[in-house]
């Protein structure tokens, strides 16, 4: 496997971003020794801008390593910081002698895969060994969560990991095992960095875990007080919860107690379709697509997709499209977008919600799926940590328990002792 390559071309087949300086010099101020000396790691280093701010700021006594995939990388890291112990390494199958105090840096971001598809496409020999050595792999993953799971487990145990990375983790079901495994390992503090990359549209933060503790603290843009602190922490999405937006939460039943959420049909399997034309014929109707769909009203006239089918067909991709249900925007970002297809179209993609109870009013859910109130709740607690709504996210919508007639008895009566507690009890 060829890996001299050019600026450009490692930065894309390889997921590594430039650190900005003043985030190097933010996020070696987090890293202050607590002792002399340390053991300092910078995996997928290039040329190691994190080891000489690190060694700028607190001495070259330290023993500082770096390792980079990228041979002309490792070149030009040893003449920016020969003090330092530069390696050419796979660090994701590398084993050290010896773990870390500390262990600080920007790891690669992107999904490994064929090059028509994801980006990291040199790597794609090597991703069943990745897996293989991770728990935490899960979907598509993201080689960050792969960088995050190594680099912990060769920290000593009372070291620390000092990461940015994208702020996707956060919230995404694909990371489930790793926010588990970081809950497992020690606290976690997580600063809000918004998107610091001049060239490139990725929300970030910064990861800071102490291993060996416990506990959770998640720091806004230049705020050096936690805005969310949790003693213990156990895994669950990290968002930005306030009083306000989990008293909200509480007072509703979570939307995914009352409707089934499915998602629709994809691209490659539309276009597998033997009724699915790449243009439009008398007796066809277009396949739908987010951009028809708008807050309490679909345009069924544009054809975004460029693809159309026989109505009556469209059951065969999908069993909800035989029916009139709602429809809820995937990649509205941080907001909820909802309205009734009551004409029964194909869609590509987006969420579909069909009830599970009786007597489901969803003229007025839509109208409330997109009132105020509810992207407020979804912009405060979520921002813009992933550009699109997630299922889980959508599931935990809370709807007021008086749109469902049929709602249990025991669970009406489990929301009003909740309430009492909170209005009369102050708990």
């Amino acid at each position: 496997m060829n890996l001299r390559l050019s600026e450009r071309e490692r930065e894309r087949a390889l997921g590594a971003v430039t650190t900005p300086p003043d985030l190097v010099s933010f996020m070696v101020s987090l890293a202050i020794p607590w002792r002399s000396p340390m053991r300092v790691l910078e995996p997928a280093c290039g040329d190691a801008p994190f080891l000489r701010a690190f060694a700028e700021q607190y001495g070259t006594h330290h023993e500082l390593v770096g390792v980079d995939i990228d041979p002309d990388a490792v070149t030009q890291a040893r003449r920016q910081v020969p003090f330092a112990t530069l390696l050419e390494e796979d660090f994701l199958l590398w084993a050290p002698r010896e773990p870390f105090d500390l262990i600080i840096g920007n790891p690669p971001y992107g999904i490994i895969g064929d090059a028509s598809h994801y980006p990291i496409h040199v790597l794609k020999e090597r991703k069943g060994l990745y897996k293989r050595r991770s728990q935490t792999w899960r979907g598509k993953f993201n080689i960050y969560g792969a960088f995050i799971e190594h680099a912990v487990n060769l920290l000593r145990p009372d070291g620390r990991l000092v990461f940015v990375v994208p702020s996707t983790w956060l919230v995404l079901d694909d990371f489930a095992r790793l926010r588990r495994f970081l809950a497992r390992e020690g606290r976690l503090e997580v600063y809000y960095m918004g998107r610091p990359f001049p060239e490139r549209n990725v929300v970030a933060v910064v990861l800071v875990l102490q291993r060996g503790e416990q506990g959770l603290g998640l720091f806004d843009l230049g705020n050096r007080e936690p805005v969310v602190r949790k003693t213990a922490y156990q895994g669950e999405l990290i968002r930005f919860e306030t009083p306000e937006t989990m008293a909200f939460e509480r007072r509703g039943v979570p939307l995914g107690e009352w409707l089934e959420i499915y998602f629709a049909a994809r691209s490659p399997e539309i276009r597998r379709h033997p009724s699915v034309v790449g243009e439009p014929r008398d007796g066809l109707v277009p396949i739908l697509t987010g951009r028809n769909l708008k807050p309490g009203w679909i345009d069924y006239e544009t054809c975004y997709s460029g693809l159309w089918m026989p109505r009556e067909e469209a059951p065969s991709l999908r069993f909800f499209y035989a029916f009139p249900h709602i429809v809820v925007g995937h990649t509205k970002g941080a907001r909820v977008v909802a309205a009734r297809d009551e004409r029964c179209y194909p869609w590509r993609e987006e969420f579909h919600l069909v009830p599970k109870v009786v007597g489901l009013d969803e003229k007025t859910l839509v109208e409330y799926l997109n009132s105020e109130p509810v992207q407020w709740y979804v912009r405060t607690l979520y921002r813009d940590l992933v550009p699109h709504l997630t299922m889980t996210q959508l599931r935990r919508v809370p709807i007021p328990p008086e749109l469902a007639p049929s709602l249990s008895r025991a669970r009406q009566l489990h929301l009003w002792e909740e309430d009492f507690e909170e209005r009369v009890i102050g708990v």
